[in-house]
């Protein structure tokens, strides 16, 4: 599952593990997917480390461009974009959503399936810091 999830500045690595748990269950998670304001966030890096997995980071534009089952007008206000969690998962993914948007302890979740294998290798091979942006026109599509 490559899951999407979308906080407040400052929330910890604990709150969002336990978010992510919560939702996914024992589904397999290949990647953390986020609004890039959040991606660098020591917590979020954090949590993605205790998975095991990259964070893939998507700007606001990339975001916007994806079609969602819900949207928030304070969302949109805060960060450019209606929908974080959603949106990422579905655009990290590239399958359909498993687990739409949930909050748990304010952290928004939602899961999405891992169709494109290509770009969780790819993230996975980059790894080093753990956050990978993704800008390429490619990934989009």
């Amino acid at each position: 599952m490559a899951v999407g999830i979308g906080i407040r500045p400052g929330t910890d690595r604990e709150r969002i593990v336990h978010a992510v748990a919560s939702v996914v269950g024992d589904l397999t998670i290949v990647c953390l997917a986020t609004h890039e304001r959040r991606a660098t966030e020591p917590a979020v890096r954090a949590a993605a480390a205790s998975f095991g997995v990259p964070v893939i980071a998507f700007s606001a534009e990339q975001l916007a461009e994806v079609d969602v089952a819900h949207s928030s007008e304070r969302v949109s206000a805060a960060v450019g974009t209606a929908s974080v969690a959603e949106a990422a998962a579905l655009l990290a993914g590239g399958g359909e959503l498993v687990r739409g948007r949930t909050i748990v302890d304010g952290i928004v979740v939602a899961a999405a399936s891992a169709q494109r294998s290509e770009l969780i290798r790819w993230a996975r091979s980059i790894m080093h810091s753990n956050v990978i942006f993704s800008s390429c026109e490619a990934d989009r599509n």
